[in-house]
């Protein structure tokens, strides 16, 4: 009998470094590594998870919170790195036959995981947002978006789970410390999603199947976590409402259809569970 399960992780989110973990029970991609191989290999371990699993690596854009470490960690061990030709050129040294290119609504299969990308609003050369699908479950990566476009709106309604942006409360960002030229460039439509922005979306275009939210890339300066998970949780009802930490890893999350709404535990290893790996 097939798995009916995905299993998503966040290995850090925010301004200092993004990495997502998405696989079935054999294989896995990373989203974006913008923390060091070191750190992506310690946090995996923590957390059980086998990076035997990892099969590919696709990237968002090229900014440095996303890419500081995909080249060190795709050369070690030898991954697929997908990433389109534009973003190619401002981002990570790759060595050439590691570099796999991809398009907008192409569906590429890395084991029994179906990867698709679209593009989103952000100032960046070619960035683009991606679903991950096994066996009609999907989980999406929606971070570092402007604006909600009909593209994501369209792809959000896929989702069980989703890494959604929640990065700044408009009332702190205009109040803060920042320049204003920093300002206008956060919500100015290339750059990030508000709390309100986010929760819009979700209020309006949540599937009744989705599951978990887990509010990523949340500002140092201009959020806090425990303001933006209230907000969630007041009109999640059955879906659970996680904050990805900027510091450490989440807890890995089984994605199915009929959903517990329960992590699944680091310490404690089902056998039936092949992304774990044996101690």
């Amino acid at each position: 009998m097939q798995n009916m399960s995905l299993f998503i992780a966040s290995l850090n989110s925010g301004s200092n470094g993004n990495c997502y973990y998405i696989g079935n029970d054999k294989d896995a991609v990373l989203v974006d590594v913008g923390i060091s191989c070191r750190e992506t290999e310690k946090r995996m371990k923590q957390l059980g998870l086998d990076i035997r699993t990892v099969k590919a690596i696709f990237v968002s854009h090229e900014h440095g919170d996303h890419i500081r470490g995909v080249s060190t960690f795709a050369n070690k061990y030898q991954l697929p790195v997908y990433i389109t030709s534009l973003t190619a050129k401002h981002g990570p040294i790759l060595i050439k036959h590691l570099s796999k290119n991809f398009s907008a609504g192409e569906c590429i299969m890395i084991g029994g995981l179906a990867i698709t990308a679209f593009t989103k609003c952000h100032d960046a050369s070619d960035p683009h947002s991606f679903i991950v699908s096994c066996n009609g479950i999907t989980a999406g990566i929606f971070t570092d978006i402007g604006v909600v476009c009909d593209n994501l709106i369209r792809h959000f309604k896929q989702c069980h789970a989703v890494f959604l942006e929640s990065n700044y409360d408009e009332e702190m960002l205009e109040n803060g410390r920042y320049p204003i030229h920093l300002k206008k460039r956060i919500r100015g439509g290339q750059g990030h999603l508000s709390n309100r922005q986010a929760l819009e979306l979700f209020i309006k275009h949540r599937p009744p199947f989705m599951s978990h939210v887990l509010l990523s890339h949340l500002s140092k300066e201009n959020n806090e976590p425990q303001l933006a998970a209230n907000l969630f949780i007041q009109q999640a009802g059955d879906v659970k409402v996680v904050v990805a930490s900027r510091y450490t890893a989440t807890e890995v999350f089984r994605i199915s259809g009929n959903q517990i709404n329960q992590p699944v535990k680091s310490n404690v290893k089902p056998q039936q569970l092949g992304l774990f790996a044996e101690m």
